[in-house]
């Protein structure tokens, strides 16, 4: 789940990371209100969970709260990049005298953890790894020593920091592998992390990433999801305990394992070709207990999206069996009865698979077409996207 900035700087807060002062503001009024108790300049700033801000003009410096009400008057309701902003961050401003770059992430093909810094923060980091990677500081962190005050200290001498803030930043980044680790994220960034003209070592920025797995070790996360921006179908599949993610395609798609899932996704992408480019409209993977109940489930949230023309059920039999597959998608369809009106395509093989297609068969259900190969199944299921759009 990725976090909002002012989310991220709560969480920066709670472990002593030193963030500037300021509140989140629903209207143009609270913003004033905010830059009032703030008193000087403030930066108001859209809340929203991409890049570009600045760029797209949601980023803006205001002099005093007649002027902050104004720039937040302005700011809300806009369109950054697909995103509305609904909330603005109202900052006292800083006067900034350096800007560095800072972050801890999973590196997933390293299968370890990564801390990267620059002594040049503020831009785009892609950016700048493409164009000057020497700037860019990578050190692998192991995930057993952790990062203490010694591991801080390499961090910032690989990055270059200046000596100066050598010591306060090394501090900083102890504390944001304190967040790291005990809120279970995958990722926490700061940029830019500045040296104020005072001296002081803060996060300007901040952008963190929570792994959704470990949220049952953190009940207060589930008060960080903002109900206004969450798709409405992705929320009815967590309440279902459903492993979702909506796609902007016409197949839904539904398999048991995620590279079975992935690799249904690219067939189906391939087949979509053929027939009028229709795509998959989702990642939904049931995991091994293909009961009846996650085969309702998961059926219930895919027949829900309007996209949605066709299905298709791709399930290798392995734990759980074909044949249990096969009565669960059976008695899937008598729980959803008329509310289930989109054809399904079902491709089943491995385990019990004879057993599992003489089920389906049986049934003789009028929206089922079994197809044997995961080939001919994406491109049945693409043929009928097309015909039903």
């Amino acid at each position: 789940m990725d976090l909002y900035e002012h989310q991220a700087k709560d969480l920066f807060d709670v472990h002593g990371v030193a963030v500037p002062l300021g509140a989140v503001a629903d209207t143009a009024e609270e913003a004033a209100s905010v830059a009032a108790g703030i008193g000087g300049p403030v930066v108001v700033k859209a809340q929203v969970k991409t890049g570009g801000r600045g760029k797209a003009g949601g980023v803006k410096l205001a002099v005093d709260p007649t002027d902050a009400q104004a720039k937040a008057g302005a700011i809300l309701g806009m369109d950054i990049k697909g995103h509305t902003v609904h909330r603005v961050l109202v900052v006292e401003a800083s006067q900034i005298a350096e800007e560095y770059y800072f972050s801890f992430l999973l590196d997933r093909s390293n299968r370890t953890f990564l801390a990267m810094a620059s002594a040049e923060g503020g831009m785009e980091i892609e950016q700048l790894a493409v164009e000057r990677p020497e700037a860019l500081a990578k050190v692998p962190i192991d995930a057993i020593a952790g990062v203490d005050k010694a591991k801080a200290a390499e961090i910032v001498a690989e990055a270059k920091l200046p000596a100066e803030v050598a010591d306060q930043a090394a501090d900083v980044i102890v504390k944001l592998w304190e967040t790291f680790v005990s809120e279970d994220a995958t990722l926490v960034e700061v940029n830019p992390l500045v040296r104020t003209a005072g001296g002081e070592v803060v996060a300007l920025d901040g952008k963190v990433t929570l792994d959704e797995n470990a949220a049952f070790r953190h009940p207060g996360h589930a008060d960080l999801v903002d109900q206004r921006t969450e798709d409405p179908l992705e929320a009815k599949a967590k309440a279902k305990d459903l492993n979702y993610v909506k796609l902007d395609g016409q197949v839904g798609i539904i398999g048991n394992g995620a590279g079975l899932v992935m690799s249904t996704l690219d067939v189906v992408a391939y087949a979509g070709e053929n027939h009028g480019g229709v795509k998959p409209a989702n990642f939904l993977d049931i995991g091994g207990g293909a009961s009846a109940d996650v085969m309702a489930a998961g059926l219930d949230v895919i027949l829900g999206d309007p996209d949605v023309k066709s299905v298709f059920v791709n399930v290798f039999g392995g734990i759980t069996a074909c044949d249990a597959v096969a009565n669960g998608i059976v008695e899937a369809l008598k729980i959803l009865g008329f509310s289930a009106t989109k054809p399904l395509v079902v491709r089943l093989d491995g385990n019990n698979v004879e057993e599992g297609r003489r089920i389906l068969n049986e049934a003789n259900h009028p929206l089922i077409t079994q197809v044997d190969t995961m080939d001919n199944a994406a491109d049945k299921a693409a043929e009928l996207a097309a015909a039903g759009a």
